[in-house]
């Protein structure tokens, strides 16, 4: 008699709503094996019966063949008592037990679901929720685990028969889709419009909000992870009533275009770009935008061309094509009749608020922004926004790790206890850690609204559920005024928290996602706006020598007064000023930052720096940007985080060849006396702006030439902590190198001269990614004491 084996094997990752279960019951099948598969909360468990050659093919090449959507992170397999049985099922999934499988992140339409979408002949004709196994919700639905259509928001919505067929045909690829429906079963569309809002009446609730977004109404649009705030991005009226309504300042919006087509006519689309807009994430991707004209103000613009107010004096456009089925058919589906082919698609909220999820909490906080609401009636269980990225030097940099992305764990280099890394204020995302596993959070926000503190509670109770980490420590900031922080130190109820400095956050999660084990220092180059230092002061311009158990301050811009703290950052002017008069240099009434300053606050401020009246000292490059961005006449008030440096880096990227370059002084104290770092003196490079402002140089060459006396700075830094200390690796982290022209210029320099650059790819360079770092600090506190400056125990 032929020899029978049976085995089981257990499969863990992302392999619950993605077709696993099918897969394997047609890889089973086709082998001739008998025996079950289930999904559990530890993952998908198989156990396969028959001869020893079929039972090794069906695990040889499991995880190697998986479906698109699936992740596998382990395929273990052990021998087990031979049953008998013939044929091969697909069980009822066990709960029970803790949970250690993983949620898929939401998924753009694929691309058998939009020829269906398109069909005519399809009983899914322009069915606002088509989806499969390949695509759609999966991390926002989620109520619990196992991945089941109980444990989503789609349980309200029973199966008709034709869809119950499919959910239960494993050749079907609808099989197990928990989000499967159709018109006869599934959720409803409706645009809601007046006041008070009340269903249009009516037919397609699509095709009236299309003819209201061509006549310049401004529409809240529900999406995947929360809702948007939409209107044609050509029609300049509508685009300045959204950004007046939202109060959204000078920011850029994100916009959403047809197909590629649309996008190539006013950005550069190289192919790395191509791959990340129409991938199975479809994030919004940072493109460099051409030079084109602008709609008149108040009226439809012509196709193609955007309004002024999208993006104003912003060197890049933020992309992304559509990726919902409402988004396909709000845009147009061939055939359909005329409409904009271009959106503004932001986020549904007020500036500083988080997005809205809730559809009554829609009506009432979008109320004054929108004039209608196409809305649905699936729930959302939790808040994601959109992802945003960019390519540097043809690599993929995560700037908002959100939608797409998140909750999909990232592999640590060391093992972590049950960890809860709380981030940061802005840019919010705390990180759950156990074992060799990091799960990022979705994108928060910055924590100084109330609302976004309590969408910050509910999102970590929800990671918590679907991971199964119960946190046995915390770790958070050292700032003792972050929200974040005070967060962490309420609800430690008795549990370790362990306080990081923010730089060191910074440089271990540049470590961390390279894999290091941080058995060896790097030079970790931290440049940012704020975090608070050892000495209380405000640092941003650092190198530190690093690990994970502690750091060395090696180098650090020179300090200058921070003039009236957030002032300061919101008018640069201000900080150009205070630059100024640290480098012992007047405050011409020729200079631009001098202009640009009231005559009656000119006194005021001076006497403020004189006294030394709320001026802390801060070492942040991202200040000197700000400075050297007024300083040249770019940029004199910010309405946005950071928008003196990017426009300076905008500035910057059409200067051409930057010629006679500027250079920092560098202070170095005799034999370093008492470990005392040197110090980075930006008063020449200040003179020498001073003097090219006065001959008349253009501030694009202006901007050029101070981005290549900042590379030139890292690399003489680096390379005199290389001398003294023997490092090679250098990290380059913090949110200054979201600045792809700085970051490129520091790696090139780098590389040139022998050093190994990590850059960020995976976790944001900015504030976004501390909460990693913040994580394997935590960590690496229970080894031995490191007899370094700034320990973080």
């Amino acid at each position: 008699m032929e020899a029978v084996q049976r085995r089981r094997v257990t499969v863990r990752g992302v392999v619950q709503g993605v077709g696993f279960r099918p897969y394997v019951y047609t890889r089973a099948t086709g082998l001739g094996l008998a025996g079950h598969v289930t999904n559990t909360p530890e993952g998908v468990v198989a156990e396969v019966e028959g001869a020893p050659a079929a039972v090794h093919r069906f695990c040889e090449r499991l995880a190697a063949d998986a479906p698109p959507l699936a992740v596998v992170d382990a395929v273990d397999h052990c021998e087990v008592p031979v049953s008998g049985g013939a044929g091969f099922t697909i069980i009822a999934s066990r709960t029970g037990g803790p949970a250690r499988t993983l949620v898929s992140p939401d998924a753009a339409t694929c691309a058998d679901c939009l020829n269906e979408l398109a069909d005519p002949a399809d009983r899914r004709h322009r069915h606002p929720f088509i989806t499969c196994t390949h695509c759609g919700p999966r991390f926002t639905i989620v109520t619990g685990l196992p991945y089941d259509r109980a444990h989503t928001t789609m349980a309200r919505f029973p199966m008709c028969a034709d869809c119950a067929r499919e959910y239960g045909d494993p050749a079907d690829r609808r099989f197990h889709a928990q989000p499967v429906a159709c018109p006869a079963c599934g959720p409803r569309l409706r645009l809601l419009t007046g006041q008070p809002p009340r269903e249009a009446p009516g037919g397609d609730p699509v095709a009236e909000a299309r003819r209201l977004l061509a006549a310049g109404a401004i529409l809240a649009v529900k999406g995947l992870g929360g809702y948007h705030l939409a209107c044609d991005a050509t029609h300049a009226g509508a685009v300045a009533a959204l950004r007046r309504r939202k109060n959204r300042g000078d920011k850029p919006f994100a916009l959403m275009a047809r197909d590629l087509s649309d996008a190539e006519r006013f950005a550069h689309v190289g192919p790395e770009e191509r791959a990340l807009l129409t991938g199975g994430v479809r994030p919004i991707v940072l493109l460099r935008r051409r030079d084109g004209g602008a709609a008149a103000p108040g009226a439809p613009g012509a196709p193609g061309v955007l309004a002024d107010e999208v993006a104003p004096r912003c060197p890049d456009l933020g992309v992304m094509l559509p990726y919902t089925p409402v988004h396909h058919l709000l845009l147009g589906l061939p055939g359909a009749p005329p409409g904009p082919h271009l959106l503004v698609m932001t986020s549904g909220n007020l500036a500083g608020e988080p997005i809205v999820t809730d559809d009554d909490e829609a009506l009432d906080r979008l109320r004054g922004l929108a004039d209608a609401w196409l809305t649905h009636d699936r729930p959302i269980h939790v808040p994601c926004d959109d992802s945003v990225v960019r390519v540097c030097d043809g690599e993929t940099m995560i700037l908002r790790r959100s939608r797409g992305y998140a909750p999909l764990p990232l592999t640590l280099p060391l093992p972590v206890p049950p960890t809860l890394a709380v981030g940061g204020d802005l840019k919010n995302a705390f990180c759950l850690g156990a074992g060799r596993q990091a799960w990022p959070s979705a994108h928060v926000g910055d924590m100084d609204d109330l609302a976004t503190q309590y969408a910050f509670e509910r999102a970590e109770r929800q990671l918590e559920s679907i991971t199964g980490v119960d946190p046995l420590r915390l770790a958070a900031d050292r700032h003792p005024g972050y929200r974040s922080t005070r967060w962490a130190t309420r609800a430690a109820a008795g549990r370790p928290l362990v306080r990081v400095q923010h730089h060191h956050a910074h440089i271990a999660s540049a470590m961390a996602e390279h894999g290091l084990d941080g058995g060896r220092p790097v030079i970790g180059v931290a440049f940012d706006g704020t975090g608070y230092g050892d000495d209380g002061a405000v640092w941003g311009g650092e190198v530190l020598l690093a690990d994970y158990t502690g750091y060395t301050r090696f180098a650090h811009l020179g300090y200058v007064p921070l003039p009236g703290g957030d002032a300061a950052v919101q008018r640069p002017y201000r900080m150009a000023l205070a630059h100024l008069r640290a480098a012992g240099i007047a405050w011409s009434p020729d200079l631009p930052c001098t202009a640009a300053c009231p005559p009656d606050e000119l006194p005021v401020l001076e006497r403020q720096l004189a006294r030394g009246l709320n001026c802390v000292p801060t070492s942040s490059m991202g200040r000197l940007f700000d400075a050297v961005s007024s300083l040249a006449g770019v940029c004199h008030r910010a309405g946005y985080e950071a928008q003196a440096a990017i426009e300076l880096e905008g500035a910057a990227l059409g200067a051409g060849p930057a010629g006679p370059g500027y250079s920092f002084g560098l202070r170095q104290p005799p034999g370093r006396a008492g470990g005392a770092p040197v110090t980075a003196d930006p008063a020449p490079v200040l003179a020498a702006v001073v003097a090219d402002v006065r001959a008349g140089t253009p501030p694009g060459l202006i901007a050029a030439r101070f981005h290549d006396a900042v590379g030139a700075l890292v690399g003489t830094l680096c390379a005199l902590a290389r001398e003294r200390h023997g490092l090679e690796t250098v990290a380059l982290t913090g949110g200054v190198f979201a600045n792809t022209l700085l970051s490129s210029a520091c790696a090139r320099t780098l590389r040139a001269s022998g050093f190994t650059v990590l850059r960020h790819g995976r976790v944001p360079p900015n504030d976004g990614g501390l909460s990693l770092g913040q994580l394997v600090v935590a960590a690496a506190a229970d080894t031995a004491h490191h007899p370094q400056q700034g320990d973080s125990q």
